[in-house]
């Protein structure tokens, strides 16, 4: 593992606070990410961050939609006491690797290296970790958390209790709604619905073990697809014994809010939910429907995440892992 210091943008009077981490995956692809620390000496709690599906770098950020989901996370728990540990995908930012050819058990592989390379680092108490993850990031977390229960604990951000089939399926359906209405009438007229459409690209994936397949003259990570639409997160659910905080907004179109309540009725360990009022699935707040056709004019506005997101993850965390008030 390497680390170099890097001074934060924009940021007077403070130095030292973020550090550019290098560490190795399994296949010797190497990876690199943020380590955010809070003010003060010493050896530090902290958190690993993994971000959401998509071309995303360490901040949650899209090359067209820099969403700084995790960017945002990592601020608000270093104001807390809490460092934290985020990281570019592979072929994303300054990562190594290809992100196309990128599996789904290749990214939790990845994960287990990051939890690793922050446990093992001078500036952490490596027995005083938690994992957090959005979206995606929170099924691998979860599996994290049911491999390890000398973690702190587990932050599940709008992450799927079903699998993935199941959950792409529901988005379909939740997003035809918020369409405009002559999109509407002609999805009706051609009897394409979004779910048809989806249902036709699984079994041309499922029907091939290429790592990569063309989909309406688009390349797409069919490697990836296939994990995540078979992986069923139950069994990870039922073996958590630590500590956990799960968090879904009522108004998030591509995680069932519902999951919830299946979280609920398998995990056995110590369990924190919430359903925070018009929060969508990046975690904004949201007057409308909570479509991602919102999340651009969100970041346009500069729009942060929600206070109550922000609120409910820190007090959780700082009980978890025993930071000073």
């Amino acid at each position: 593992m390497v680390t170099s210091d890097v001074p934060p943008p924009g940021v007077e009077g403070r130095t030292m606070r973020t550090q550019e981490i290098t560490f190795t995956a399994a296949d010797g692809i190497e990876l690199v990410g943020t380590l955010e620390l809070p003010d003060g000496h010493g050896r530090h709690p902290a958190a690993l961050l993994l971000v959401g599906s998509g071309e995303v770098d360490r901040d949650s950020d899209h090359r067209k939609l820099p969403l700084g989901v995790t960017r945002e996370l990592a601020t608000t728990l270093a104001d807390a006491g809490i460092a934290s540990l985020r990281f570019d995908k592979r072929g994303v930012g300054a990562s190594g690797g290809d992100f196309l050819t990128t599996t789904f058990d290749d990214a939790r592989e990845d994960a287990t290296h990051a939890l690793a390379a922050l446990r093992t680092h001078p500036a952490i108490d490596g027995d005083n970790v938690l994992v957090i993850g959005h979206s995606e990031g929170a099924i691998h977390a979860l599996a994290l958390a049911a491999a390890d229960p000398t973690l702190a604990g587990l932050g599940v951000l709008a992450g799927p209790a079903v699998t993935g089939e199941t959950t792409m399926l529901w988005q379909a359906e939740q997003i035809v709604p918020t369409l405009p209405a002559f999109v509407r009438g002609l999805i009706r007229l051609l009897r394409q619905t979004p779910e048809r459409v989806q249902t036709k690209v699984f079994a041309k994936v499922r029907a091939t073990d290429a790592p990569v397949v063309r989909v309406q003259g688009r390349r797409l990570n069919a490697g990836w697809l296939r994990g995540f639409l078979d992986h069923d997160p139950a069994t990870d659910l039922a073996r958590v014994s630590v500590p956990v905080f799960a968090l879904t907004g009522d108004r998030d179109l591509q995680v069932n809010p519902d999951d919830l309540d299946r979280m609920h009725a398998l995990i056995g360990a110590p369990l924190e939910i919430h359903r925070p009022m018009q929060v969508n699935h990046v975690l904004r707040h949201t007057e409308d429907v909570g479509a991602p056709s919102e999340y651009a004019k969100q970041v346009k506005a500069g729009q942060p995440l929600d206070p109550q997101v922000l609120d409910a993850l820190t007090t959780w965390a700082t009980t978890q892992l025993a930071v000073p008030a």
